[in-house]
C-alpha cells in the first residue's frame, strides 16, 4: 500500500512557491545539489554558487511550481524536476508574458532551467535551453535615458530630505526617522553605487564599519558577485548624517527592540528590511523628488555616466565605483555618458554662434 504523500498547508498560494512546499523528490534534489565542497569533497552541482545565486535560481523554479500550484497543474508524487514538461513551461511562458518585460521572462525561462539540471542532471533539457535562444532574440533591454538622473541631482535628493526631516517641527519622530532614512538611502547609494543585495543587507559593525572617524564599506570576497573584496570609505559629507541616522533616528525605527544590527529598518515593523523592500523605498522616493522612479541598479547607471561626465581625466573611474575589473563592462552596460557628452558639446557650438 502506498504511503500518502504528506504536503504541508499554506494559508494562500504566493507567486514563488516556498522551498517547504515544493515536491519531496525536488526538495531532496535540491539539497543535494546544493551540497558546498568540502577538503575533497566536490559537493553537489550547485554548490559552488554563492548562496544569493542559489537562492535566485530556488526563487525563480519556485515561480515555476508556484504557477503550476494555481492552475491545479503541481504534481507531487513525481521524480525530481519532472513537472518541467514542454507543456508546462509553454502555459507558464504564456502567464509570465502576460505580466513582465522579454528581459525577465528569458531570465525566468534560464534560471528554471539550470535549477532543473541541477536536480535532475541525467534528463535532457536541450529543449529548454532552444526555447531560451528563441527568447533571448527578443530580449532588448528597455531605454534607460528616460530614466537617467546624474549622481548630483541624487545626492542632492537625499541631502535635502534629511535636512527637511531634521528641521521639521512638525513632523513626528516616526515620520522624521522614515524620511531620513529614505534620504540616507540615496545619498549613500548615490556616492557608495554598490549593488542591491549588498547595499540592503548594510550591517552595523560588520559591512558598516567607522574607523578613525570614516565611515567604510566593507564587503568580503564572499559577499560580492565579482568574489573580491571591496572596501570603500564612505564621502566624508555623509558622516554625521550617518552618525544622526544610527545614534538617534534608527532607534525611533527599532520598535522590534530585537537588537538588529542591520542598518535598514521598517518604519513599519521596525524589522530588518529586505532588499525587495528597500528597492520599493527608493523607487518612491526618487519618484516623489526627481520625478522619475528610480531602482538601486539604476544608480549605477548615474554613477558611471557621471563619472565620465565630469571625471573625463580619470577614464577608470566608473569601472572602479562599479567594482569592474574589465572597463569594457561598465562602458557597454552602464556608461550613458558618449551621448549627454555628445549633447553638452553640440550646445556649447549652438551658444558659440548664437554669440556672433
Amino acid at each position: 500500500m502506498a504511503v500518502p504523500i504528506e504536503i504541508p498547508k499554506m494559508r494562500s498560494k504566493p507567486r514563488s512557491l516556498p522551498l517547504e512546499f515544493w515536491p519531496a523528490a525536488d526538495r531532496r534534489a535540491w539539497a543535494v545539489a546544493s551540497q558546498p565542497s568540502k577538503r575533497l569533497n566536490r559537493g553537489g552541482v550547485a554548490g559552488h554558487l554563492k548562496p544569493v545565486t542559489r537562492d535566485d535560481h530556488a526563487h525563480h523554479y519556485g515561480n515555476f511550481l508556484g504557477f503550476l500550484d494555481r492552475r491545479g497543474l503541481l504534481r507531487h508524487d513525481e521524480p525530481a524536476a519532472a513537472n518541467v514538461t514542454a507543456e508546462n513551461v509553454d502555459a507558464y511562458l504564456t502567464e509570465l508574458k502576460s505580466r513582465v518585460c522579454p528581459m525577465t521572462v528569458h531570465g525566468s525561462i534560464c534560471k528554471l532551467r539550470r535549477a532543473a539540471k541541477y536536480m535532475a542532471q541525467e534528463r535532457d533539457f536541450g529543449w529548454l535551453l532552444e526555447i531560451g535562444k528563441d527568447l533571448a532574440l527578443v530580449a532588448v533591454p528597455r531605454s534607460k535615458f528616460n530614466r537617467l538622473v546624474l549622481t548630483e541631482v541624487l545626492l542632492e535628493a537625499g541631502l535635502t530630505l534629511m535636512q527637511e526631516a531634521e528641521n521639521s517641527l512638525k513632523m513626528t519622530r516616526l515620520t522624521r526617522a522614515n524620511q531620513v532614512r529614505n534620504g540616507l538611502m540615496l545619498a549613500l547609494l548615490s556616492l557608495c553605487p554598490i549593488r542591491r543585495k549588498n547595499f540592503a543587507a548594510l550591517e552595523i559593525g560588520r559591512t558598516l564599519v567607522k574607523t578613525r572617524g570614516t565611515w567604510w564599506i566593507v564587503l568580503s570576497a564572499d559577499d560580492t558577485k565579482e568574489r573580491r573584496a571591496d572596501e570603500r570609505p564612505v564621502n566624508e559629507l555623509l558622516t554625521p548624517f550617518i552618525d544622526r541616522y544610527i545614534g538617534d533616528h534608527r532607534p525611533v525605527l527599532d520598535r522590534s527592540h530585537r537588537a538588529s544590527s542591520m542598518l535598514w529598518l521598517s518604519s513599519r515593523k521596525g524589522t530588518p528590511m529586505r532588499d525587495k523592500g528597500v528597492a520599493q523605498v527608493i523607487r518612491q522616493t526618487t519618484l516623489s523628488t526627481v520625478g522619475v522612479a528610480i531602482g538601486p541598479h539604476l544608480f549605477r547607471t548615474s554613477a558611471a555616466s557621471s563619472a565620465a561626465v565630469l571625471g573625463r581625466e580619470n577614464p577608470h573611474l566608473a569601472s572602479a565605483l562599479l567594482h569592474h575589473t574589465d572597463p569594457s563592462i561598465t562602458n557597454s552596460h552602464y556608461n550613458r555618458a558618449s551621448s549627454l557628452s555628445a549633447g553638452e558639446d553640440f550646445r556649447q557650438i549652438v551658444r558659440q554662434y548664437q554669440k556672433k
